[in-house]
């Protein structure tokens, strides 16, 4: 089986050997995620999930992924689209429609989450199984286009269940892989203030722009660099890791926010309109940072917070 071809220079399989998050080398795993997040910001997201879905089954002692394979990672569960669980004499099967589903068409496995009674538990999922429908026309994106994150629906579809009911949630290695998503944001950010590094000016606004896009950029890998030897010094710290997580998925989100400002009102709409890797580029960027929920993680994040005093 060949590997699946999703970033122009790291296969999937490769991305499967990269260090696992709390294992040491966490810096180093999520640095191979921001350089393939600035090589292509795309490919990085399908790779992240891959890798995820690497680090999720070897925590729950789940299926290994094998060589060619490429697995998704289906975990949203907005309440109006919902997939369900059911028992039968066979093993378990699922039923129902799956939202933001990356790599709906592309991917040969997914991990996904279903509702199993009262709780949400996860499944290993064969995409080539019958009963499997990516809906048309229900990824209309301009920015992250290419993740092909539509609608999956399932019916009857045969599943493995990884771990326990709500072991996905509650495993510290959730938060861990939080971590992950931001790498690729930061390498996204790298990626956009390129653009503008390359330009060669004597302005002053411009060159105030470089050196806020630097420091910011700064900022943000810092804050990544930190929290990986945080990780590996106490990688089994639940509450720990959802504070840490919390905490630099803000601070990348605010620098990836102020290198799109800066390179746009350094360089006006020229490199939109003129430079079509940049500006989808800027569209993918712009999506993708969206799976941070703003305000309302700062608000989870100060509970957090009023939790860890509290105990």
């Amino acid at each position: 089986m060949k590997s699946i071809a999703v970033h122009p220079s790291v296969t999937p399989d490769e991305a499967a050997q990269w260090p696992l998050p709390g294992s040491g080398c966490s810096r180093e795993r999520w640095h191979k995620l921001a350089d393939a997040a600035r090589v292509d910001l795309v490919g990085a997201r399908m790779l992240e999930a891959h890798a995820d879905a690497v680090a999720i089954l070897r925590e729950l002692s789940g299926p290994r992924p094998r060589f060619g394979e490429l697995w998704g990672v289906w975990a949203a569960d907005p309440p109006h689209a919902v997939v369900v669980a059911r028992k039968t004499s066979e093993g378990v099967v699922l039923d129902g429609r799956k939202l933001w589903c990356s790599g709906a068409s592309i991917c040969t496995h997914a991990l996904v989450t279903a509702r199993s009674g009262d709780e949400s538990a996860l499944f290993a999922v064969d995409l080539s199984t019958a009963g499997i429908k990516p809906v048309p026309d229900s990824w209309p994106a301009v920015g992250m286009a290419r993740s092909d994150s539509g609608a999956v629906d399932f019916t009857a579809v045969p599943a493995e269940p990884v771990g326990s009911a709500s072991d996905y949630l509650t495993r510290p290695g959730f938060w861990h892989g939080a971590i992950g998503v931001a790498a690729c944001w930061y390498g996204g950010a790298q990626a956009v203030a390129d653009t503008l590094r390359a330009t060669t000016s004597d302005d002053p606004h411009r060159l105030a722009h470089l050196g806020g896009v630097d420091a910011a950029l700064y900022a943000a890998g810092s804050v990544l660099d930190a929290a990986a030897l945080d990780l590996d010094r106490r990688p089994l710290d639940r509450n720990a890791g959802e504070i840490r997580a919390r905490r630099v998925r803000a601070v990348v989100e605010s620098s990836v926010s102020e290198v799109l400002d800066r390179v746009g009102r350094a360089l006006g709409a020229a490199p939109l309109c003129n430079d079509a890797r940049h500006a989808q580029l800027v569209a993918d960027l712009t999506v993708y940072v969206r799976q941070s929920h703003a305000e309302r993680d700062l608000a989870d994040l100060a509970r957090a917070l009023r939790t860890e005093v509290a105990d």
